[in-house]
């Protein structure tokens, strides 16, 4: 393949690959421009193997075409053992396993480098590729609940990546004023450093904060891949890389701008509070005005409430559903659309508020919903339908907290003052679907559960507390057909 022919490839898969990710950003064209991807990268690989001659190398070859075919069985095989509650650690680990290919890389151009430049590329995309790896693998940890999704904050931790980050620096100086290095030293160094680094400026965060977490790993792999097309000469992955580190990129300035916040912040733990929320008992009130200290006495004081959510439902002509992380935890999704079907079946207009940040992943409710039937046109971000909330007749609230805590309008000085939320308090009444009443990942109590009128509690698993609801308005609406 002639030079000409492969840099006219390489742009046309860029703007294919392009074309892609924008049909991505929107729900109904999402699987589309994802097949379009896949599409575009399989060719990627084709005219890579081409142009680098690759065909008459006959080892070579096989050995690329056994490792696809590994990851192609792997690949298959996830898409049927993984569930969609798992999708936000399996896509934090693909982030750490781009990582791992970019460390891989890099780390080997190191010792084959024919130039300061290849020297200086190779060892910057050892960097960001470990600390892309390791940062993931702790993301997923957290995901996945194997650690605390709480931030935890080591003593001198701020030191240690300090120290870590002047040190890294100075070896990147060093291939650049120094020759004969010791390469194979300076290479363990900054592995060691580097994925030291990527645990310390993750692990510290709080498990609210996982979705701009995993949009910044995602952009670091693509930056560590980018920087390796450079240490090997690969315009393509340069190309590529550098798009997928962009919009990683982007997505995260989006994100963060949802919650008005920073990544400095949130990458310091300063988005959580470090009180322990499960040890801090909230008191409500009930209906009847009556002091309630535990999430066991309001399930038995809320007998009451719960029979006018019913009727409240049967009523309604309006209904704006609210999805969190706890629907994902218990996999209710679909009750949420039998839920809905029923309301609509009595001529209710139902229609779902998304915030940017519910759930861990960018998407995750889109998701979850999505999969289950729930047509596009009914998911709503947050400035779409903020405004719709006053005029709603109920609000059903699934497993959501910190997006719609209204103390992030008052109450100054926490970690989420100031950060855009879902309008909930706006609703003429709203159903709280969620397992208790503690606060939620950023640790401030939700004012709106000591609300005492127009507010059910309906605690425990969204599943069984979604079932339950949705038994008693199929029974409310036949009492009201007879």
């Amino acid at each position: 393949m002639q030079l000409q022919t492969y840099y006219l490839a390489c742009a046309l898969l860029s703007l294919l690959i392009l074309y892609g990710i924008s049909l991505m950003s929107k729900v109904e064209t999402a699987v589309k421009g994802n097949y379009l991807n896949s599409i575009a990268v399989t060719l990627a690989i084709i005219i890579t193997i081409i142009y680098f001659d690759i065909f008459p190398q006959k080892s070579v070859l096989y050995v690329i075409l056994v490792c696809m075919a590994i990851g192609v069985i792997i690949g298959l095989y996830l898409t049927k053992k993984v569930e969609m509650i798992q999708m936000p650690q399996l896509v934090a680990l693909l982030n750490g396993i781009g990582g791992a290919a970019s460390l891989i890389v890099g780390g080997c151009t190191i010792f084959v480098a024919s130039s300061k430049f290849e020297s200086i590329t190779s060892i910057i995309a050892l960097i960001i590729g470990t600390i892309t790896l390791t940062g993931s693998l702790i993301a997923a940890a957290k995901l996945s609940n194997r650690i605390s999704v709480k931030p935890i904050i080591w003593k001198f931790h701020q030191t240690i990546i300090v120290i870590s980050i002047i040190i890294l620096l100075i070896i990147i100086t060093s291939f650049i004023i120094i020759n004969n290095l010791p390469i194979l030293l300076l290479a363990v160094i900054t592995f060691i450093l580097s994925g030291l680094l990527g645990i310390a400026i993750v692990i510290r965060v709080g498990g609210a904060d996982m979705p701009i977490t995993i949009s910044l790993l995602n952009s670091f792999s693509g930056v560590a891949g980018s920087i390796c097309g450079m240490a090997i000469g690969d315009i393509l992955l340069v190309s590529v890389g550098g798009i997928v580190g962009a919009s990683g990129l982007i997505l995260t300035q989006i994100m963060c701008k949802s919650m008005n916040s920073s990544i400095l912040k949130i990458f310091q733990g300063k988005t959580t509070t470090k009180n322990s929320v499960e040890e801090e008992s909230v008191i409500v009130r009930n209906d009847n005005n009556e002091d309630v200290k535990d999430d066991k006495e309001v399930e038995k004081k809320s007998t009451e409430k719960e029979l006018t959510a019913y009727e409240v439902l049967s009523q309604a002509k309006k209904v704006i559903i609210v999805p969190g992380y706890g629907m994902a935890l218990a996999q209710a999704q679909h009750l949420v659309k039998q839920l809905a079907d029923a309301l609509e079946g009595n001529g209710a207009e139902v229609k779902y508020a998304i915030h940017p940040v519910a759930g861990r992943m960018p998407g995750h409710m889109n998701v979850l919903l999505c999969e289950v039937d729930i047509e596009y046109e009914k998911l709503y971000e947050m400035d779409d339908i903020n405004d719709e909330f006053s005029s709603c007749d109920v609000c059903i609230v699934v497993g959501a907290n910190d997006v719609l805590n209204p103390a992030a309008r008052e109450a100054e000085g926490t970690p989420i003052y100031g950060m855009p939320i879902l309008n909930v308090d706006q609703s003429k009444y709203i159903i709280f679907c969620n397992y208790d009443l503690k606060p939620g990942y950023a640790g401030i109590e939700n004012p709106l559960y000591k609300r005492k009128n127009n507010v059910s509690l309906l605690l425990g698993d969204a599943s069984e507390t979604l079932q339950s609801l949705l038994n008693e308005l199929n029974e409310e609406l036949k009492e009201k057909v007879e």
